[in-house]
C-alpha cells in the first residue's frame, strides 16, 4: 500500500484538490477552471480503474467517474451535475452493500439508521417545505445518506471510507444551507469544495486498500 500511495496520478489529484479553490481569485476561463474542478476526482477515477481487478474496482472507478462527471456537469447545468452524482450514489450503494460488514456493532446500526432520518430532514431545516426544488432536494439528500449509512456498515475502513462519506454528506448539506441561511457567505464555497474532495479521497483510499483480486 505505501507503494501505491506514491502514485503519480495520486499526488496530481492531491494538486488539483488543492490548487482548484485557490485558482477562483486568478479569473481563470470558465472552461480552464472547470477542467480544473474535475481533475481532482477525474485522476482518482483513472487511478482507481489502472487498479480494478474485479467487480469492486471498477465500481469505485464508476463512483470516482461520476464524481468527477458531476463536479463538471454542476458548473454548466446543475441538475445535469446532481443527476451525475446521483448515479455515482447508486453504484457507491451497490458497491457498500457487496461490502457490508458482517456483524456491526449496535453504535453503528444506530449511526446508519440516523443518517435517513437527517437526509429527510435536512432539506426542511434549511429550505422550509414546498416547491419542486424541495421535492428534488429531498430526493437526492436522502440517497446521498443512504449511501453513507452503507458506507458507515461496510466492511471498508471506517475512518477512510466512513468518514469519507460523511465529509460528502456535510458538503452537500453546506451547498443546502448557501441556498438559504448561509448565502453569500464566502467561506462556505472554500468549506464545501474541501470536504467534498477530502470526502472522494477518503472514500477512494478506503475502498482501495481493501480490494481484493478474486471479489467477483
Amino acid at each position: 500500500m505505501a507503494e501505491r500511495g506514491r502514485s503519480p496520478l495520486l499526488v496530481a489529484s492531491l494538486a488539483a484538490g488543492l490548487l482548484y479553490p485557490l485558482a477562483w481569485r486568478l479569473a481563470l476561463p470558465a472552461a480552464a477552471s472547470i477542467a480544473l474542478k474535475g481533475l481532482g476526482v477525474g485522476l482518482l477515477a483513472l487511478l482507481a480503474a489502472t487498479r480494478a481487478r474485479s467487480r469492486d474496482g471498477w465500481m469505485l472507478a464508476a463512483v470516482m467517474a461520476f464524481g468527477a462527471l458531476g463536479d463538471v456537469l454542476l458548473d454548466i447545468r446543475f441538475e445535469a451535475g446532481v443527476a451525475a452524482f446521483a448515479v455515482g450514489h447508486l453504484v457507491a450503494i451497490g458497491l457498500y452493500w457487496r461490502n457490508r460488514r458482517a456483524a456491526p456493532t449496535p453504535s453503528q446500526i444506530g449511526v446508519a439508521a440516523a443518517l435517513p432520518l437527517f437526509g429527510v430532514a435536512m432539506p426542511f431545516l434549511l429550505l422550509g417545505g414546498g416547491g419542486a426544488q424541495f421535492v428534488g432536494l429531498t430526493v437526492y439528500s436522502l440517497l446521498l445518506t443512504l449511501m453513507a449509512s452503507l458506507a458507515w456498515l461496510s466492511r471498508f475502513p471506517r475512518y477512510r471510507t466512513g468518514v469519507g462519506a460523511l465529509l460528502f454528506v456535510l458538503s452537500d448539506t453546506l451547498i443546502a444551507a448557501r441556498m438559504g441561511p448561509l448565502a453569500d457567505r464566502a467561506w462556505v464555497g472554500y468549506a464545501v469544495w474541501f470536504t467534498y474532495y477530502a470526502g472522494q479521497l477518503l472514500i477512494f483510499l478506503g475502498v482501495s486498500s481493501t480490494q481484493s483480486d478474486d471479489r467477483r
